[in-house]
């Protein structure tokens, strides 16, 4: 679980699926209110609170975004109108969650060196895959597939695995702030630039 603030009354949370599974929990559990959810979205909050000085008695906004194959990423908002409105009778530990749930198709990885990239594209043209956005972003390399008809998702997956790791920033935060290197084909691309030129040179 990695923890990052955004600004002074919210809060970012990137999950992993093990990491649910290490709470006994799995990624349908979450689609429904159960005290299991509740419970974890609170430890979240505690572990905030200690790690980042987060503190969050009272309402809440919950905002979960489910990654494909990769994890989620949950946005924990206090509304600091809403905390003054409220009784100061309610215990310290009390939260009231307003919770939101949404599902990407999303596949966002990051690189460390463009290096990775090179080497994972000769993997991936080996099993068909030639989509792909590249975008670069404070020195780490994106790669994002937004393809629903991918067919061997799993397989892609594992590749990217192997070269990279599952993006904890947002698509949004890179696409604004980052530079877009590659808007389509990128993997094609890459293949075509720095692998079959440099066979062909030979």
């Amino acid at each position: 679980m990695r923890l990052e603030r955004l600004n002074y009354n919210k809060i970012k949370i990137f999950l992993t699926f093990d990491d649910l599974v290490d709470r006994g929990l799995s990624k349908e559990d979450l689609w429904h209110d159960s005290l299991k959810v509740h419970q974890l979205f609170r430890d979240m909050i505690e572990e905030a609170s200690d790690e980042l000085g987060f503190e969050a008695n009272g309402p809440i906004a919950v905002e979960v975004y489910s990654l494909q194959a990769q994890g989620m990423v949950v946005i924990v908002t206090k509304d600091v109108n809403d905390l003054e409105s409220y009784d100061e009778d309610f215990t310290d530990d009390y939260i009231e969650m307003q919770v939101t749930l949404d599902q990407s198709d999303e596949i966002f990885y990051e690189f460390h060196s463009f290096e990775d990239i090179i080497q994972l594209s000769t993997r991936l043209k080996n099993i068909n895959v030639l989509s792909g956005k590249l975008y670069s972003f404070n020195n780490r390399f994106y790669l994002l597939f937004e393809d629903e008809n991918l067919v061997q998702t799993e397989n892609l997956i594992s590749l990217l695995a192997e070269f990279g790791n599952p993006s904890t920033i947002t698509t949004y935060k890179v696409h604004e702030y980052g530079k877009l290197l590659m808007a389509e084909n990128a993997i094609q691309q890459v293949y075509s630039y720095f692998i079959k030129k440099n066979t062909e040179d030979l």
